[in-house]
């Protein structure tokens, strides 16, 4: 019989020590280390593992969440046997989002288990009605907080929901739900049963203060799918990105709106992020911003104003506040409009968060029609990256954010002028070739 010996292993890195310290040798995270028990003793003699060649290996086929932006995050549905980890600040939609998939994969005929740790059946089905999925077909709901007990109806199911992943506990790791050995036991207890049964796992994480998701950082490195969902209380829409996805793009984003009803997706969330109503004013540029595959038209504002002080203020909101630095630094540099005694304000509209390099042509004329007074025409856009030197480069897939653009009714487009000329016809395109060059053309 295999001797056991006493080990410590720090919750947060997976460092294992003969001796207990209060920090951690690898991490230097203190308290991290907990008491283990573990076997020894000589190896029993087994089969060899058998390799598997790629020809010889059968590729699972996806299935629809039953949401269309909920799959579009996803990469085009769930791939059997992998486990999703989904985040969000509390009450952002995480559940709700959750239980009308399971709602609609279940009226198209799968078979759903939903288990819940924080709420009990009568809860789980009020919610439910509430949404108007009070007749969810096949779908199972269960209300524990063993992870044992509940990966024990797990078989036999299309996808299992596990809401949420710090109120799971393993009976024989010790210690309060939570914990960080408690939520990497769970996790792996799901994804070892996920992989066996091939059935999809989806796991609702709550998130810490500073936004990243609660529980040692091991915990996204052990799913394959890691989604956060997001929005202001303020704001009945919700975004939901992909920050790891091993089976499609991290780059898909996904709008939807939340009503009395639920969640509803947002078919042209384009006209979210900007408004048509009232006379052009200073300080507004329309951008052509890439989220993925999908086109949006962002409106971008700046607000400059003198400041009394010797260090102005650069506030950004939904843009980058390097990126900002830079361009105002080219204005200065490239262009001769000078910011150093003015505070500047900038803002996307709609809460957006933009980090694609080919709206700095829309941010460079919104602060310089801000700093001049001087309102952009209100049917014209911008796409194209600025460099140091000033000049107006080839922004990616140009042809397909200038579609976007014409749908959406504007009737010109100011561009590099090394773009190609497959664009849309029913456009005027101004060709620029620096920022100077833009500042003049529109006067």
């Amino acid at each position: 019989m295999a001797k056991k010996v006493q080990v410590f292993k720090c919750s947060e890195c997976g460092y294992q020590s003969p001796t207990w310290s209060g920090r951690c040798p690898s991490c230097q995270e203190w308290g991290s280390l907990v008491e283990m028990i573990s076997p020894s003793g000589p190896v029993k003699p087994g089969l060899k593992a058998k390799p598997s060649f790629i020809p010889d290996i059968a590729l699972p086929r996806r299935f629809a969440s039953g949401i269309g932006e909920f799959d579009r995050v996803l990469g085009g549905g769930f791939v059997p046997g992998t486990v999703t980890l989904l985040g969000g600040e509390p009450g952002v939609g995480k559940s709700t989002l959750l239980l009308q998939a399971c709602a609609a994969m279940a009226a198209g005929g799968q078979r759903v288990l939903y288990v819940s740790g924080e709420e009990s059946l009568s809860q789980v089905a009020i919610r439910a009605k509430r949404i108007g999925n009070g007749n969810g077909g096949d779908l199972g709901i269960i209300s524990a907080t063993s992870i044992d007990e509940s990966l024990d109806s797990v078989e036999g199911s299309s996808i299992a929901v596990f809401d949420s992943i710090q109120s799971f506990t393993v009976e024989e790791e010790g210690g309060f739900p939570g914990t960080p050995t408690q939520v990497r036991a769970v996790a792996q207890k799901i994804i070892e049963r996920s992989k066996a049964t091939a059935v999809p796992s989806v796991i609702i994480g709550h998130i810490t203060k500073q936004g990243s998701i609660a529980g040692p950082k091991l915990l996204e490195h052990m799913v394959d799918v890691v989604l956060m969902f997001a929005g202001d209380r303020s704001s009945p829409y919700r975004l939901l990105r992909s920050y790891k996805n091993r089976f499609g793009s991290t780059d898909e984003l996904g709008v939807f709106e939340m009503s009395d009803k639920g969640l509803v997706p947002v078919q042209d969330p384009s006209r979210l992020f900007w408004s048509t109503a009232g006379e052009p004013v200073s300080g507004v540029a329309m951008g052509v911003i890439m989220e993925g595959s999908r086109p949006f038209v962002a409106e971008i504002q700046a607000l400059v104003a003198p400041t009394p002080f010797p260090y102005p203020k650069r506030t950004a909101r939904g843009i980058d506040a390097g990126r900002l630095q830079l361009m105002l630094a080219v204005l200065d540099r490239r262009c001769g409009i000078s910011t150093g005694s003015l505070d500047v304000f900038v803002n996307v509209a709609g809460g957006m968060s933009v980090k694609d390099p080919h709206a700095d042509l829309a941010l460079c004329m919104s602060v310089a029609s801000a700093a001049l007074d001087a309102p952009l025409p209100h049917d014209c856009c911008f796409i194209g990256e600025v460099g140091l030197a000033g000049e107006v480069r080839p922004a990616v897939r140009t042809p397909l954010r200038a579609r976007e653009a014409a749908r959406l009714g504007f009737k010109r487009i100011m561009i590099s002028r090394y773009e190609s000329d497959e664009m849309p016809p029913g456009v005027s395109l101004v060709r620029v070739g620096n920022l100077k060059e833009a500042l003049r053309v529109m006067g």
